[in-house]
């Protein structure tokens, strides 16, 4: 069962990332604080991929019953209990290293509107179901719509470090 603070808490992180985009310049979105980190740009691309698929795993757990007897590890249910991804840097998967630098400020914004549009639908078809299907997590077992939202929530929380260790870079090396 999703909680209404769940639904707002998630729209409310990517509404504030959203307002942040817009203290970027181009060439801030660009620059790296080292060649095999990300730029703020690559950090908003990340996001919006992987709650895109966060999103899907929603739909997809509101559309059967697959898997509900399935649970997640005890990695995950700390995370859950905690609202939150561990105080640490993680290493991502192989393919995060392939994460693209944007066009610009206006394509994020439009990948930005776009997911807030299938956010809307992932949760509307979620508090519409009387489903309790669960889909496999790469790393952390099965997750139900509920705990995909709010680990897209995590997720996007956590990425914040990053854009802070960013905006420090930027600041430091006074790229305007």
């Amino acid at each position: 069962m999703v909680s209404i603070a769940l639904i707002e808490q998630f729209y409310s992180t990517l509404s504030r990332w959203q307002e942040q985009l817009n203290k970027y310049s181009g060439t801030q979105l660009l620059a790296k604080p080292a060649e095999n980190s990300w730029s703020a740009g690559q950090v908003y691309m990340h996001i919006i991929s992987n709650t895109e698929y966060f999103l899907q795993q929603v739909k997809v757990c509101a559309s059967n019953n697959d898997n509900a007897g399935e649970d997640a590890d005890a990695v995950a249910k700390q995370m859950f209990a905690d609202n939150a991804f561990p105080d640490a840097k993680l290493e991502g998967p192989p393919e995060n290293a392939f994460t693209p630098q944007p066009c610009g400020k206006t394509e994020i914004e439009q990948y930005f509107s776009a997911l807030k549009n299938n956010a809307g639908e992932a949760i509307r078809a979620m508090l519409n179901s009387a489903c309790n299907g669960k889909t496999k997590h790469p790393g952390l077992l099965y997750f139900n719509a509920a705990e995909w939202l709010q680990f897209a929530q995590m997720h996007i929380r956590h990425h914040e470090r990053q854009l802070k260790r960013i905006d420090q870079f930027l600041n430091e090396q006074g790229i305007q």
